[in-house]
């Protein structure tokens, strides 16, 4: 195993934990913890980010650049999350099973979407 994958292994695997721990803290009422769960999640989504900068810089690569494709992706991605998460709110928060695994397949479906927008179709 070299170096960077370890490195991203280790990086990924804590800031995903502290983010999913974080929406938990976040999204149960019965736990109590709405604000520090917000701030579990967002050192969570920090390390996520540093580790995409630290993969890329032990990569030999330049920075992350932002043109139009690079953002339209971003969005796709933040917006197919956001709308899989609603949905698994609906379904499992708000008793609205129906309509929540509805607006949960759009948001897989916007995920899958990213397949071929980021390699492409040949």
């Amino acid at each position: 195993m070299q170096k960077k994958d370890f490195v991203t292994l280790i990086m990924s695997t804590v800031g995903g934990i502290l983010f999913a721990l974080g929406m938990c803290m976040a999204l149960i009422p019965e736990w109590g913890a709405f604000t520090p769960g917000i701030a579990v999640g967002l050192v969570g989504a920090a390390v996520l980010l540093i580790m995409v900068l630290v993969r890329r810089k032990m990569s030999g690569k330049k920075a992350i650049s932002f043109n139009g494709r690079t953002i339209g992706i971003t969005l796709l991605g933040v917006a197919g999350a956001i709308v899989l998460g609603v949905g698994m709110c609906m379904t499992m928060v708000w008793d609205m099973m129906i309509s929540g695994i509805i607006v949960g397949i759009v948001g897989i479906v916007a995920l899958l979407c990213l397949i071929p927008a980021v390699k492409g179709l040949k």
